[in-house]
């Protein structure tokens, strides 16, 4: 449904207020890049509660969010420290319940992209070629076969993915509120479009998008709120304006290893710092930002 339009001005603390609820299904996209970090942080800050976590590939501020006892359910495909090992508060809280029980919902990545393809076309499920050779389905009531009405072919079918909430991160907003993103998308568009309400964090705010005619651009009717959060995706990578931050995502592995080394990063860099996210530490590359 179009959002009703509204003024480019809102802090991240009032749009994470205002949006995120507790209890309600909540996804922050980004496959590898533009992950909202900065958004993610905040929502630990407001200790948002119960929440049913979404996304392909979960990765570090995932296992922020449940190591701070934010999530209640995480669906996904895949978890994990990209390049480094396991995601430890990930596997505390289902192997231990600390801080609290997680219950889990995996899938191929095949299946999440379908389901929220799904979700964004206003589809109850979505239909695809896999599972073939898994014994997943025997641990996820949620994957179901049908036998193809046209050809008999038998098939795997998902639920879609229904957001209440979908948070992104970009590089460029204009002041309507029409988004641009460029380099790797991911499920970014087709989450905020399977959502009810959408929380957009990015690098900059310009006059004039510049953007091409096939550029990757969410229009100002489907967002709910814009966000100028400079260094909001570190220390994930902003294509353009920060590399990722790789020597982070090593020390991550330490870092979260022990529930107290985790809860005293935490309170040091999270609970302590305001929501206006810092500058990213890699140098900025604006001298050759390319629009698509």
């Amino acid at each position: 449904m179009p959002k009703t339009p509204h003024p480019l001005t809102t802090t991240l603390s009032q749009a994470i207020g205002e949006f995120v609820r507790d209890g309600d299904s909540v996804a922050l996209e980004g496959f590898t890049h533009l992950i909202p970090f900065a958004a993610g942080h905040e929502i630990i800050r407001q200790r948002k509660k119960n929440l049913t976590l979404v996304r392909m590939t979960p990765d570090l501020i995932y296992d922020q969010l449940i190591g701070a006892g934010c999530a209640r359910k995480l669906i996904f495909s895949w978890g994990g420290n990209p390049g480094v090992g396991s995601l430890h508060r990930f596997r505390d809280a289902v192997e231990n319940g600390w801080p609290g029980p997680l219950d889990i919902e995996e899938h191929s990545h095949a299946a999440m992209a379908s389901a929220y393809t799904a979700g964004a076309s206003g589809l109850p499920f979505a239909i695809l070629r896999g599972y073939t050779g898994t014994d997943l389905p025997s641990y996820n009531q949620n994957i179901r076969f049908m036998q193809c009405p046209f050809t008999g072919e038998r098939l795997a079918a998902v639920p879609a993915v229904r957001l209440d909430v979908a948070i992104i991160h970009a590089q460029k907003s204009d002041q309507r509120g029409n988004v641009l993103m460029w380099g790797i998308i991911g499920v970014q568009k087709e989450a905020a479009l399977s959502a009810r309400r959408v929380v957009v964090t990015v690098e900059e705010v310009v006059e004039d998008l510049g953007a091409a005619a096939n550029a990757s651009v969410l229009p100002f009717w489907t967002v709910d709120a814009v966000v100028k959060a400079p260094g909001g995706a570190s220390p994930s990578y902003a294509m353009g304006y920060y590399d990722r931050d790789n020597a982070f995502y090593k020390r991550w592995d330490e870092i979260s290893r022990t529930r107290e080394g985790f809860l005293t990063w935490l309170e040091e860099n999270v609970f302590l710092k305001d929501s206006a996210p810092q500058a990213a530490s890699a140098s900025l590359a604006s001298a050759g930002k390319e629009n698509p």
